[in-house]
């Protein structure tokens, strides 16, 4: 059986975390599972039954070896089971946290021309001790500005992990009808 390939990007590691979960989960249902960064890959995708990109959301955009990526291996990505799924604090909102509310999947779907088979939208975490002088400056402004912690003494995990195994579910069912 082909492997799922499991992709990402991550600025802070959630989306990593995300992938790795979706990693033993898929594994326990019998799935093989070639997980990598996706900077760093370098196999033919044609070697896989399907293909997961995640990529998280730093200051309103998706890095941008995820577009290049996608743009670089678009035919071969509408070929297989191909699913995107985007990591970004917005989406600790329940009016932001699917593929048609979230305002950084839209314009991510706007600006690269690939339809997925499946898609999500997460939140991250927040954890201001880790972020570097710069970032944490930034992101409090974004946090003010959009209503969330601009103080918080631990780190904050808005990840919502059963969403993220129905999401698993998802894949494992997509992976089984082809």
């Amino acid at each position: 059986m082909k492997p799922i390939a499991l992709l990402y990007s991550t600025v802070d590691g959630q989306t990593k975390k995300i992938c790795h979960f979706l990693a033993e989960y898929l594994q326990q249902k019998n799935h093989p599972i070639y997980l990598c960064p996706i900077d760093s890959f370098k196999e033919e995708l044609s070697n896989f039954k399907s293909v997961v990109i995640g990529a998280s959301i730093r200051y309103g955009k998706h890095r941008p070896e995820v577009g290049k990526f996608i743009s670089e291996n678009q035919q071969v990505l509408e070929k297989l089971n191909a699913a995107f799924f985007s990591v970004n604090l917005v989406a600790r909102k329940e009016d932001k946290n699917s593929p048609k509310t979230n305002p950084y999947f839209i314009k991510f779907q706007e600006e690269v021309p690939w339809k997925p088979n499946l898609a999500a939208v997460f939140a991250g975490s927040l954890d201001y001790k880790k972020y570097g002088f710069f970032d944490r400056i930034m992101i409090k402004a974004i946090m003010k500005f959009t209503g969330g912690p601009t103080k918080t003494p631990k780190p904050i995990e808005y990840t919502n992990w059963k969403r993220v195994q129905e999401f698993a579910e998802q894949l494992s069912a997509l992976q089984q009808k082809t």
